[in-house]
């Protein structure tokens, strides 16, 4: 089986963020991150080379494929800001709730667990705190996080 690329890294938030190449896609990159934070409470850590994930979840398929993933995250990238949102992937509520809110959004484009936006300033981000908070609470019921043993 191949092993899983997209791990987290040690490599510092702040720093990754402080290199993202153009200006208006850096100081994006910090309002996505205080949003994220915000939303899920959690440190954020670089998962493989260039996304800003927020907690984690083991997931395992039919095929026997397992691994680990941030629950939520985000990437800088240089066309378009790429936001993993899988809630709405994993959980029909979450899924239909998106749908709604994605209404009134604002400019952006998706795939089937990602979120496409160009720059903040075309989107309502009032909107896409609640997108994030609607996966964030969907990752939380399909996979609950770990309990600690007291």
């Amino acid at each position: 089986m191949a092993e899983i690329k997209t791990k987290p890294t040690p490599v510092s938030v702040e720093e990754f963020i402080a290199g993202v190449d153009h200006a208006s896609k850096r100081e994006d990159a910090k309002v996505l991150d205080s949003l994220f934070r915000k939303v899920t409470g959690e440190a954020p850590q670089i998962w493989g080379a260039s996304i800003i994930g927020y907690g984690t979840y083991h997931y395992k398929y039919d095929s026997g494929h397992e691994g680990d993933m941030c629950r939520i995250g985000f990437s800088p990238r240089k066309a378009k800001h790429s936001l993993y949102l899988m809630g709405g992937y994993c959980d029909e509520v979450a899924s239909q709730k998106n749908e709604e809110l994605l209404g009134s959004l604002g400019k952006h484009s998706q795939g089937k667990s990602c979120l496409y936006i160009n720059k903040l300033a075309d989107v309502d981000l009032e909107v896409l705190e609640e997108l994030l908070r609607v996966n964030w609470d969907a990752m939380n019921r399909v996979y609950p996080p770990a309990r600690a043993l007291v």
